[in-house]
């Protein structure tokens, strides 16, 4: 790409590119930021250099950490607000001219904050509507179980088994859908991300306890992949569990996470149940959806269309796909810059 290419984007970018040298001075701003802030570019330059200023404190020590060998400070991300407008401001430490400056972008998240409003909401009123059946069923086993010392050992043996259901969807609703959990996925992503591999091959580990014959390979994955560890981590667990629910028990389900052949990183959950009815591939991440397989199973239509949700605030995919000799294949696809 030539440079008056890049020039074309910046100019018409509504992201805000800057850069500043080692003291902290903004050398540059592009053209989306006078747009912003309603004035002259000339202007903006010196307005941006007033909000950037604060932002900017800690660019002292954090070039003397890069030039002690901390490359992990090259790149950095955090959010602000600058006029009351809440942004992600990306900074990159950039050798020009013999020396070192400093690039970035700020993006206005605006939209994003409101999401994670939304979601809460949501993820707030489901715990509420599924806690006050679970506590009504909880409260009552718990009498049963208290007052029934003449019933025989099948009975009691049910009422455990009740218990023990209300326990793991109560777990489940403090484990998946917490308020505070769902809104914190992909606003806050750690500097350092996650160990792909060592991820997958954690949950492979909690799996087994369910189906034995979980397997793990990887093929080509990073060292390291910028995202939310507990979010990826859900996603993961996730599709291990749907694939458990709809395979058969003696069958293999396997992980699998490499490069993917269009650019990025790709993590796949493979089982050999049956496929999925052609005229229900297109709902399978729907809220509340249940296809006609679920018949009989426990589950609540929402594990597929929250690992979605949390896919999606990462810029990447999930999708499905019946494969040609048995069973489906669930993938997820990020940008490898994620």
């Amino acid at each position: 790409m030539e440079a008056a290419d890049f020039r074309l984007l910046l100019e018409h970018s509504g992201d805000v590119h800057w850069m500043a040298d080692a003291t902290g001075r903004l050398l540059y701003v592009s053209p989306a930021a006078a747009r912003r802030l309603g004035c002259t570019e000339q202007e903006a330059l010196a307005r941006a250099q007033a909000l950037a200023a604060p932002l900017l404190a800690d660019l002292p020590a954090r070039l003397e950490r890069f030039r002690q060998g901390d490359d992990s400070r090259r790149t950095a991300r955090r959010e602000a607000e600058l006029d009351a407008i809440p942004v992600e401001i990306e900074s990159t430490l950039v050798e020009r001219g013999g020396a070192l400056h400093l690039v970035g972008v700020v993006r206005d998240i605006s939209a994003r904050r409101e999401f994670e409003l939304q979601q809460k909401k949501f993820a707030s009123m489901l715990s509420h509507e599924f806690r006050t059946p679970l506590s009504t069923i909880d409260g009552a086993i718990q009498r049963l179980e208290m007052t029934a010392h003449d019933a025989d050992e099948a009975t009691r043996k049910r009422y455990r088994k009740i218990q023990t259901s209300v326990d793991r969807l109560l777990a489940m609703l403090d484990e998946y859908l917490s308020p505070d959990r769902l809104a914190a996925i992909g606003r806050q992503r750690s500097e350092d991300g996650i160990a792909p591999l060592q991820m997958l091959e954690a949950a492979a580990t909690q799996a087994r306890a369910r189906r034995p014959q979980v397997t793990v390979r990887d093929a080509g994955l990073p060292a390291w992949l910028r995202a939310d560890p507990h979010g990826m981590r859900m996603c993961i667990d996730l599709l291990l569990d749907n694939a458990i629910k709809y395979s058969p028990a003696d069958s293999p389900v396997e992980l699998l996470g490499g490069k993917a052949a269009e650019g990025g990183v790709e993590f796949a959950v493979v089982d050999h149940g049956p496929a999925i009815p052609e005229a229900e591939l297109g709902h399978v991440f729907d809220k509340g959806f249940r296809g006609s397989a679920a018949v009989g199973i426990p589950g609540s239509g929402l594990g597929l269309y929250m690992t979605k949700a949390v896919v999606d605030v990462h810029g990447g995919t999930v999708t499905v796909e019946n494969l040609p000799e048995s069973g489906k294949k669930f993938r997820i696809w990020l940008p490898r810059g994620v």
